[in-house]
Order: C-alpha cells, then sequence, then structure tokens
C-alpha cells in the first residue's frame, strides 16, 4: 500500500476546569501541573515516534487539548523545538495550537508566533456572555475579541474561531449573533457545530434545559450556512468554514484517511505500511503517562485494522467532506478493490443517502447529508 500524507498530533491534557459539555481528555489543572515534567515526557514520546515516521516528511502539527495555552510560549518553545529536531518538517508545515481566550494571557500570541506557531484556533464557543456561562466557560465575549485582535497584530493570518450552536434557549436570531460577531473579526477559518450530548459528560447525565428542538436546530443550521456562505466562508466539511482557501491542512488529512503520529496522554495515531494499516494509542491518564514515557523501555501495541474496520473508519472520516471523495482515494487508502467499495454501500446507495458521481466521486445525497449520523452508522452497524 502507498503510504499517505502524514501528520503529528501532541495533547496537552489540561485545562483550568473540565466544561461540562466536553467529552475529550482533559483534566482539571489545579494550581501546579507538572508541566516541565509533562514536557519531558512529550519529548521522550517524539524520539519514539520519529522511529514511526521512518523519515517520512509530517506535512502539519497539530498542539490539542485541554488548552494547550496554559504552557508558556517557552515550553511551547521548547517542545517545537524538539518536533523539529526529531521529524523533517515541509517547509510549508502547518503547526496548529488550540487557545482559549481565557488562558491566552498565560503568554502572548507574539510569544507563541515566535515559539513557532502559525496558525491559532481559539476556542470560543459563543459570544453570549449569559450562555458561556451555562457552558462553563472561564472567558467572556470580551476576551474572544481581545485575543483574537491581539493574535492579528502579532502577525497570526490563519486563525480559527470555534463556535457551537444548539445551545441551551438559543434562537435563530442569537446563533446569528454569535456568526455576525464571528465574522466581524475576519478570521480565516470557523469552525461551527452544534451541540451534541456525549456520554461521559455532566450535560449527558443532566442535560440542560430548552435545548433546540430538531426543526429549531436544523433552521439555525440551514440559515447559518446561507449566512457564513454570504460572507465567503466555504463549507467544506460538515462543520468547517474556511475563506480564501484556508482550510486546515491537519483536518483534512483526517477526513482523507491520511496518517497521523500521536504523542500525549490518550493520543491516537495511525500508520499505513505494506502489511496493512494500524492504528495505537497513548495511556489516557497523565500521570499514567508520563511514568510509562519514563519506563525505561515504553512499547505500544499496534492494532491492524480489519477489512470491515478500514471500510467503517474511511467512511466516518470522508463522508464529512461537501465535495465527497474520489474512489481512487478509497483504494490508495485503504487497498481494497472499488468493489469493496460497492458492496459497502449498496444499502445506503438504495435509501438515497450516497451516490455516485459520473466522474467517480461518492458523496452524500441532500438527503445524506442531513442525516449524516444515520448515514455513518450504517457503517458501524456493517462492521459490529
Amino acid at each position: 500500500m502507498k503510504q499517505p500524507p502524514l501528520s503529528l498530533y501532541i495533547h496537552l491534557p489540561w485545562c483550568v476546569r473540565k466544561c461540562p459539555y466536553c467529552d475529550f481528555n482533559s483534566h482539571k489543572a489545579g494550581k501546579a501541573p507538572p508541566k516541565k515534567r509533562y514536557i519531558e515526557a512529550l519529548l521522550s514520546d517524539l524520539a519514539g515516534e520519529s522511529g514511526r515516521a521512518d523519515a517520512r516528511p509530517v506535512e502539519t502539527v497539530f498542539l490539542g487539548g485541554g488548552t494547550p495555552s496554559l504552557f508558556s510560549p517557552s515550553e511551547i518553545e521548547e517542545l517545537l523545538k524538539g518536533v523539529r529536531a526529531l521529524f523533517p518538517l515541509v517547509e510549508s508545515a502547518e503547526i496548529t495550537m488550540e487557545a482559549n481566550p481565557g488562558t491566552v494571557e498565560c503568554g502572548s500570541p507574539a510569544g507563541y508566533r515566535s515559539a513557532g506557531v502559525n496558525r491559532l484556533s481559539i476556542g470560543a464557543q459563543s459570544f453570549d456572555d449569559e450562555l458561556l456561562s451555562k457552558l462553563g466557560r472561564i472567558h467572556s465575549s470580551a476576551d474572544i475579541t481581545r485575543a483574537v485582535r491581539e493574535a492579528q497584530n502579532c502577525g497570526f493570518d490563519n486563525i480559527n474561531i470555534d463556535l457551537m450552536h444548539g445551545l441551551p434557549e438559543q434562537t435563530v436570531a442569537m446563533a446569528m449573533a454569535d456568526l455576525r460577531s464571528a465574522i466581524e473579526l475576519e478570521p480565516a477559518h470557523i469552525s461551527w457545530y452544534q451541540l451534541t450530548l456525549e456520554p461521559n459528560t455532566v450535560f449527558y447525565a443532566r442535560p440542560p434545559a430548552n435545548l433546540p428542538d430538531n426543526d429549531l436546530a436544523f433552521e439555525i443550521q440551514d440559515r447559518g450556512q446561507a449566512f457564513l456562505a454570504e460572507y465567503g466562508y466555504e463549507p467544506y466539511e460538515v462543520s468547517a468554514y474556511a475563506r480564501n482557501e484556508q482550510r486546515c491542512r491537519h483536518n483534512l488529512n483526517y477526513w482523507l484517511f491520511g496518517d497521523y503520529l500521536a504523542a500525549g496522554a490518550g493520543a491516537h495515531g495511525k500508520l499505513t505500511s505494506a502489511t496493512g494499516v494500524h492504528r495505537y494509542q497513548k495511556p489516557a491518564n497523565p500521570l499514567q503517562y508520563m511514568i510509562a514515557q519514563e519506563a525505561p523501555a515504553t512499547s505500544i501495541e499496534l492494532t491492524a485494522l480489519s477489512q470491515a474496520d478500514l471500510i467503517l473508519e474511511f467512511m466516518l472520516n470522508a463522508l464529512r467532506l461537501n465535495d465527497g471523495f474520489a474512489e481512487d482515494l478509497f483504494v490508495a487508502q485503504t487497498g481494497l478493490p472499488i468493489s469493496e467499495l460497492e458492496r459497502a454501500t449498496a444499502d445506503v446507495r438504495r435509501k438515497g443517502l450516497l451516490e455516485r458521481k459520473p466522474e467517480g466521486i461518492w458523496k452524500p445525497t441532500d438527503l445524506g447529508r442531513r442525516f449524516l449520523n444515520d448515514l455513518q452508522s450504517e457503517f458501524l452497524v456493517d462492521a459490529d
């Protein structure tokens, strides 16, 4: 099998506090999280990952969390120097760091820019202070504006703003006001996605009152997509909108079933070789992760994907793309013939959820786009 493009994900697990809707591997930082020890563990981990890379060029790096901006610019610089020493980054490598407006003051955006970050993803979630409080966020609307403007003033021209919709008591007008506030800041990219109640979260156990029903949620999404398009934000994925083709290259590599290395607590990796596609995961608990990296020899088990798992994981990712995917990509990334794609999609095509264009492009129909979760779940049933 031909090896696809390679990315690197680095997980920084601490937050000031855990948001009630969050199901990511994040942990309350407390007064003094062991950041120095964690950076040392990451550098050890990255040294091992460089062996997995086998000198392949790394095209994107993503510092996710948690809240990476809890780490100072000097700590991020130390980490990225390690990355550059261990991996052959392409000259135009996209290096993204997630930041929360309430914690950017751990270091100025200029400091992160000097450290080597060239794309900033700011977790706004809403510009409505009352909704921010209901979401458990520690920042205000003014904090968002200040963080974005400071980042722009120090040279960041590739900024993403994360926004949620379908929030408690949110109306169409409120959702459009959030989008308007984001657009006025002129970011290159907006991630706009619906609040979902994920298992193992506070909101799942105790759902907030007055969430929009399905009809209102659909109206919000429909109106919002038209509003974003009016201002030049192209929808290229189910929740991603970019101006001037400034799409998130790191996330696109996920959705196109590329390879990615993983460093940090709970980080997942995927690698393609002559023997197939394999996945692996690091220990999720930060303390256990650091202890594992401090051991004389750390081994991570690789799990080979079965044919059913290959189809499932490819479709879960590729079906998120508005333009669909080329069948040649399916063959290249999975090593399976077109006949397997045709077999696996027979039911969803019969139900009118997926179609094949004459030029060999597969994409959800309008019905499939509206009920994307149902479309994807069809492949989950097949894998099970």
